[in-house]
């Protein structure tokens, strides 16, 4: 595959907040439409659909339909808001950017350090699933080597330019897309009993409500689906950060937007339920071998478990692909706004910023060799410890577009072309209801479940604010002492 060349440079105005923006400093518009379309929409299918979703399906029955839908509206909603002030202004640094000027500085560095962790310890999780996936088809070549290569071959594309990125996530993205579209058209015709040669029999949607019911383990199962579903949805922020380097950055964003809620609807509660009206809840198969797995068994698809592992390898790399990319150009927003350091704000002859890359890469690096050095003490630290930021990111979400409505009336009222519906009651609809999945994880004590998750996660934003203030202590006398 030959990636695209890059396109001229673009001057985008700077990120809200801008600061310290050096001169050899700009992106370039190299996505296409194309590009961004299929990030939006590939950005929602992440590799936790695929693997994760069986223990959603044993802990809730075919009530995780509910889960799927509880996490998607309120993915729906975030989506909204972000689109909103992405629209308005398209940035790399994209909620963080905005944080930093709708609630202050401190904001717009602790969300961005954040999130950039987040997808640091994603980039070594994700390296270390695709190895096991390829160390069984090639064991000749060891599981680091794997992860090695994975990890090399995506840094090199990432490094060559913003459309090599985008082309290899087009392919990705789209490989995920017609893998999903074919399970639910497959999967509908043998629930109707039309699908020739088909070893499933008939069964419409009778295993909804033939195994005890469709809440089998009572309706509070239907929260702890939520836990386990929630972090699937990661990465649908994704193309607002990408946007900024695209021709037409507040039509792609409000095309995205807007096509959220069926992106969601299709791909998370078409193809679950399609799982679960295949099989019964309770069936074995489901737990042992993989939900998705499991169903393309029971319609006698041959070789289906090699088919999917295809499939979760290519969400695992579009994962680490869109993980690199979304870390880099966090690190360059920050460094741009004077929270980074100042190599990351500078691009290469490509508009790449090569050095925001490289960093967040030696990091993942460092997280894999943990992962394989101390999966069970620091790399499951740092997993419980990044394991609540998808909560925090989607709150600052929510309480920036509350300033930034008035903001953008105020400053461009023109920009205003994404409107976050009902606002600015259903923004606290949406506060109000990740509020309750943080308090509800509390309850969650299991070892890594959702109490040490979100008390780890508590403590690292509390070091991060805290730093983030000291440094706005310093810089105010530093101002100070240089005026006197």
């Amino acid at each position: 595959m030959t990636s695209l060349p890059p396109a001229p440079a673009a001057s985008p105005p700077a990120p809200p907040g801008d600061r310290t923006a050096p001169h050899d400093s700009e992106l370039r518009s190299g996505l296409k439409n194309r590009h961004l379309s299929m990030i939006a929409i590939g950005g929602v299918i992440g590799a936790g659909l695929f693997v994760g979703s069986a223990s959603g399906i044993a802990a809730a029955g075919p009530g995780i339909l509910l889960s799927y839908a509880l996490v998607g509206t309120l993915v729906v909603m975030v989506m909204r808001m972000l689109g909103e002030m992405a629209a308005a202004d398209p940035t790399s640094g994209s909620f963080s950017a905005y944080a930093d000027r709708a609630l202050g500085r401190w904001a717009g560095f602790s969300i961005g350090w954040l999130y950039w962790f987040f997808w640091v310890v994603v980039l070594a999780v994700e390296a270390t699933a695709g190895a096991v996936i390829l160390n069984g088809w090639i064991p000749a070549v060891p599981q680091w080597g794997w992860a090695l290569i994975v990890m090399t071959v995506l840094t090199a594309t990432n490094l060559a330019s913003v459309a090599s990125f985008g082309e290899f996530e087009f392919w990705f993205a789209g490989i995920k897309v017609v893998a999903i579209a074919a399970f639910i058209g497959l999967g509908a015709l043998a629930i109707f009993g039309v699908l020739p040669g088909s070893d499933n029999a008939a069964t419409d949607f009778g295993n909804l409500t033939s195994h005890g019911g469709f809440l089998p383990n009572g309706p509070s199962a239907i929260l702890t689906g939520v836990l386990m579903v929630v972090f699937s949805f990661m990465g649908s922020e994704i193309v607002t950060l990408a946007a900024g380097e695209s021709k037409d950055p507040q039509r792609a964003v409000a095309k995205a937007t807007k096509s959220v809620i069926w992106r969601v609807g299709v791909f998370y509660l078409g193809s679950i339920l399609v799982v679960v009206s295949l099989l019964p809840w309770n069936d074995p198969s489901i737990e042992k071998k993989g939900s998705y797995v499991a169903a393309l068994d029971s319609i006698g698809i041959p070789h289906a478990g090699q088919v999917m592992n295809v499939i979760v390898l290519t969400a695992v790399l579009s994962c680490l692909n869109s993980g690199l990319y979304t870390a880099s150009r966090m690190a360059f927003s920050l460094s741009r706004r004077g929270d980074a350091p100042k190599a990351f704000a500078r691009t290469n002859g490509r508009g790449v910023p090569q050095a925001a890359i490289l960093a967040s890469v030696v990091f993942g690096f460092v997280a894999v060799g943990f992962n394989y050095l101390w999966p069970d003490t620091v790399f499951q630290f740092l997993l419980n410890s990044s394991g609540a930021v998808a909560l925090f990111v989607w709150l600052v979400i929510c309480f920036s577009q509350l300033r930034m409505r008035g903001i953008i009336l105020r400053e461009n009222p023109e920009k205003l072309i994404v409107r976050m519906w009902l606002f600015p009651y259903l923004t606290w609809v949406t506060i109000a209801m990740i509020s309750f999945i943080l308090v509800y994880m509390l309850t969650d004590d299991s070892p890594g479940g959702g109490r040490i998750q979100v008390l780890l996660s508590v403590l690292l934003a509390v070091l991060v604010v805290g730093v983030s203030l000291v440094r706005e202590r310093w810089g105010a006398q530093a101002r100070h002492q240089r005026h006197h």
